[in-house]
């Protein structure tokens, strides 16, 4: 193990067997090998806790901190988050694949500009029809999010960072997460992600993908359910959540930013995979609530 490492990876799972290997290869196959891990299983009915167990036991970088019953996503990454001793903290989730110069690239970044948070680019990584997946180009918004390169902007200078709200494309200084923890429910990263941009002194972007995540071919991704009202129901919340933090501890022109990416490209969204009147007009009414809600 490395003496000293720079970067503590939080990696929860819940009955992701099939994904969890190549996930924790990943993490062995980093250009940086100045990192540990922490390994939640978050009570799986499959062999998660089985792949975790074995490359923990042939790998003293990977530290096992389970949980008997399952307690969600964010209780998971929480747990992690309380183990940490590290400068600097990151996030993959069990299911996806970190590219090989991610942790170079954002501890790099991080170590040379003195920056709080370095946000990453990252693709979706798409089932193909003769099986397998491949990743698919940069979405429009994860560029805007981290295209050029940037180092030591404030959140009012590039507020477009609003945009990239997943946990897993950054790391962070670790003391940023004092007091700041995930809540429990779905969409757990919104408000989260939103305050730790607003608290940050500085910010790096990078464009380059750091993260591959993974779309599975079963379906069984929470953001593959939203046409569900009550999966609906809650992505809602968690963006009104997002947007609310940036109010209360961040600059207009995020305020402004972040909204305006919600209603270009959230709400056409969500209103496509709605299937009953009830959740269409659900969507309607949280966007006249935003558009009347923006900062002149």
């Amino acid at each position: 193990m490395t003496s000293d490492p720079l970067i503590t990876v939080i990696v929860p799972g819940w009955d992701v067997a099939l994904y969890a290997a190549e996930a924790l290869a990943s993490l062995q196959g980093q250009t940086l090998d100045a990192w540990c891990a922490v390994l939640i299983d978050d009570g799986s009915t499959d062999e998660t806790g089985a792949v975790f167990a074995r490359f923990a036991g042939r790998d003293e970088r990977f530290r096992l901190a389970p949980h008997p019953s399952r307690r969600g996503l964010g209780a998971a990454r929480n747990t992690g988050l309380e183990l940490v001793d590290t400068p600097y903290v990151g996030f993959l989730d069990a299911d996806d694949v970190m590219l090989p110069r991610a942790l170079e690239l954002l501890v790099g970044s991080l170590e040379r500009s003195g920056s709080d948070v370095a946000v990453g680019a990252y693709a979706r990584l798409r089932p193909q029809p003769g099986g397998g997946y491949a990743p698919s180009p940069v979405q429009p918004w994860v560029v805007a999010s981290t295209s050029p390169a940037r180092t030591g902007v404030t959140l009012a200078e590039h507020p477009e960072v609003t945009g990239n709200i997943v946990a897993w494309s950054k790391a962070s200084r670790a003391e940023l997460w004092e007091g700041l923890r995930f809540p429990q429910g779905l969409y757990e990263d919104q408000a989260v992600t939103q305050a730790m941009y607003a608290r940050a002194r500085a910010i790096d972007t990078i464009p380059e993908p750091v993260v591959h995540w993974r779309v599975r071919a079963e379906g069984t991704s929470i953001t593959q359910h939203e046409a569900d009202p009550d999966v609906l129901a809650a992505a809602l919340d968690a963006l009104r959540d997002g947007v609310d933090v940036l109010r209360r501890e961040g600059p207009e022109a995020a305020v402004r930013a972040r909204i305006g990416q919600i209603l270009r490209m959230d709400v056409p969204r969500l209103t496509a995979m709605s299937q009953d009147d009830a959740s269409r007009a659900l969507i309607r009414d949280f966007a006249a609530e935003l558009s009347e809600s923006l900062p002149g």
